[in-house]
């Protein structure tokens, strides 16, 4: 697909980002399996939920705009989907502590790329006049910023501490 204008940016971006969330819930939900402080496993399983009502609400808008929304594969995140799974889940930790806080950081590196995916399809929907596309995509966002800033609170509360 040529790439004309800013409309097939951000179809092209919908699409995107749709498939980073397909592949980074089923990752999520791995870390929190593998996760072994309580609160960091329930906040992972909690991020895995949110993620999926954010697949349902860009499959929504693509709906609107009449495109696929598996229309596109996202290598970004598969890259960042194998080094969680890698890191996080695979890698041989004598310290569970450790391992807890190895999640944190491959989890918070997949939810930053949704934040830039987010971010960006919200400058764009607002440039576009899409004014409903761009309050339901910054609640996404909002929504994202507070799976990261948990993660954060549970990092430095808790994790961080006990790996020390």
């Amino acid at each position: 697909m040529t790439l004309n204008n800013l409309h097939d940016v951000y179809h092209d971006q919908l699409q995107d980002l749709h498939s980073a969330c397909s592949q980074s819930m089923e990752a999520t939900t791995a870390l929190g399996r593998a996760a072994k402080n309580k609160d960091l496993s329930e906040a992972l399983i909690a991020g895995a939920k949110g993620i999926s009502e954010g697949l349902d609400e860009l499959k929504s808008l693509c709906a609107i705009h009449e495109i696929d929304p598996q229309g596109e594969h996202c290598k970004g995140m598969e890259g960042l989907v194998k080094e969680a799974h890698a890191h996080g889940i695979d890698a041989d930790f004598g310290d569970d502590d450790a391992r807890d806080a190895m999640i944190i950081t491959q989890y918070q590196r997949m939810v930053h790329y949704a934040l830039a995916g987010y971010g960006c399809l919200v400058a764009f929907a607002n440039r576009l006049g899409l004014d409903e596309d761009g309050a339901k995509l910054q609640k996404l966002l909002d929504d994202t910023y507070d799976g990261d800033r948990t993660m954060t609170a549970i990092a430095t509360g808790s994790v961080n501490k006990a790996a020390a």
